[in-house]
């Protein structure tokens, strides 16, 4: 109870938790990690949920008989792994969620006009369009990235390396990125990676389309760097492929932006979401088909109850949005880029 009281009274000092934790404590904590568990190029997180998976159900079976004679011992023994684990969590990496927002320290409003969306995703198609065109010489013809996982994760901290020249809090160092030991049930809880906080390995889901991968690797490098919101994520994502001077980088982050951005529009107004479609070329199309049958192939209960109990992991750690979160990153990108060229 104590621990949770702490955090929430942190919670109401932004600055504080900015200065002495995200850029104090925490850096050399991640650094730290990061160079133990780099070492390795499988994920050790990965296998240490395992094993403890396994400790929990032969704790439970071993105590199933004894709860009515030692259920005090029992949740003292529960609660008190609990409390390691919440103070490990926040410890490690999770306070970053209460440090000051990225649009604040960038001078970003996140507010925009739907006809102010409509103009930045026109820019944004003209975009896409060029790089698959760049990239396919047909504008018929999908982008089949030629990469292997491992070779996107050695090429992703290039555009942070660009990034961090303009912007120097998103240096990066030491990187731990690695596909996932549990891709599989990844897709099947429809997540394309995840931060292991314990370890500070950025797990990615090396079944997604290969298009997809450099922007969802760069997504969890900003969770390493300490930005826990999904909404900077995805734009931190964004910023580092489209500044990668490798153009299947720049394709992925700047077709990533493009979906969220018609998402967007056809929330609003799905007539001018249509009016649009035309615009974009068919390879483009092609690769949007692609991410759709990959979610259609992995479809199950299971990704709506996961997705349930992110979404209210996220309203906890004050994300009031949600799941919804993730797509806020769209006003990041509109008034950043406004009176900007692409």
């Amino acid at each position: 109870m104590l621990q949770v009281i702490i955090v929430n009274i942190l919670s109401l000092f932004p600055d504080f938790v900015e200065e002495y934790y995200s850029n104090g404590l925490y850096p050399y904590i991640a650094a730290t990690s990061r160079t133990v568990f780099g070492v390795f190029s499988f994920s050790i997180g990965d296998i240490i949920y395992g094993i403890v998976i396994i400790l929990i159900i032969r704790w439970l079976w071993r105590k199933r008989k004894t709860w009515r004679r030692e259920w005090k011992a029992n949740l003292l023994t529960i609660g008190s792994a609990l409390s390691v684990f919440y103070f490990l969590f926040y410890f490690l990496w999770a306070v970053n969620y209460h440090r000051v927002p990225l649009n604040e320290k960038m001078g970003i409003d996140k507010k925009y006009t739907p006809e102010e969306l409509v103009v930045f995703t026109k820019k944004l198609i003209d975009k896409t369009n060029a790089l698959q065109l760049q990239i396919t010489h047909s504008d018929s013809l999908k982008v089949v990235n030629p990469y292997t996982a491992d070779e996107i994760y050695a090429l992703s901290a290039n555009g942070y390396d660009e990034l961090s020249k303009q912007f120097p809090y998103f240096d990066f160092k030491r990187e731990s990125l690695k596909s996932s030991l549990l891709s599989t049930p990844l897709s099947y809880m429809g997540f394309g990676g995840y931060l292991n906080p314990f370890t500070n390995e950025a797990q990615v889901n090396c079944n997604l389309p290969l298009y997809n991968l450099p922007t969802t690797s760069c997504h969890e490098m900003s969770h390493q760097l300490g930005y826990a919101s999904e909404s900077e994520a995805n734009f931190m994502g964004f910023m580092a492929s489209i500044y990668n001077k490798d153009v299947y980088f720049q394709y992925s982050g700047y077709s990533f932006a493009l979906k969220y951005c018609l998402r967007s529009i056809k929330k609003i107004d799905e007539k001018q979401m249509e009016s649009l479609l035309p615009l974009i070329n068919k390879g483009v199309i092609l690769n949007f088909e692609e991410t759709e049958q990959f979610s259609e192939k992995y479809q199950s209960f299971i990704e709506t109850f996961f997705k349930y109990f992110y979404d209210n992991y996220l309203k906890l750690n004050h994300q009031k949005d949600g799941m919804e979160t993730y797509s806020k990153f769209v006003g990041l990108l509109v008034n950043y880029y406004h009176d900007k060229n692409l």
